[in-house]
């Protein structure tokens, strides 16, 4: 069973009567929020001086959600380098089990002293050796492809 992370509030209902799409982006950070501990993120790397900032995301909208509905979240740890972390969500109908949109998002890992990309700690690398999924991204990546020349 996935674990519910929200229900729909009043206050994320556009006027056609479904989730405004800014709200699917608070229901994922919820579902990362619950992920943080257990793969040792969170206070844990802000007591070592460093954090997370999401640098680039990607939604898609799959089935439309309205006022009420429980939420439930999947995450998985889809790739990670020397700096870098790549996430994919999932949203879920709780009860029904049905899938509402899916997200990538791209963390980086900041020296929150210098404001600047930092370096993982050990203890953070080795959390993320033991947590990654199976499952490879669909949209963003770790490295950039550069178009062609022309």
């Amino acid at each position: 069973m996935r674990p519910t992370i929200c229900h729909v509030r009043p206050e994320w209902v556009d006027h056609y009567g479904h989730m405004n799409l800014a709200y699917y982006l608070v229901a994922f950070d919820l579902a990362t929020d619950l992920v943080w501990p257990d793969w040792g993120l969170g206070a844990p790397l802000r007591e070592a001086g460093f954090g997370t900032f999401a640098v680039e995301s990607w939604q898609g909208y799959r089935r439309e959600v309205t006022l009420g509905m429980p939420l439930a979240g999947e995450s998985v740890l889809a790739d990670y380098d020397h700096r870098r972390l790549l996430v994919k969500h999932r949203l879920y109908h709780a009860t029904e089990g049905w899938l509402s949109a899916e997200n990538e998002v791209l963390f980086l890992c900041v020296n929150l002293a210098t404001r600047r990309a930092g370096l993982w700690p050990e203890t953070t690398l080795a959390r993320f050796v033991e947590k990654r999924g199976t499952e490879a991204p669909e949209r963003l990546r770790l490295t950039r492809v550069s178009p062609a020349a022309g």
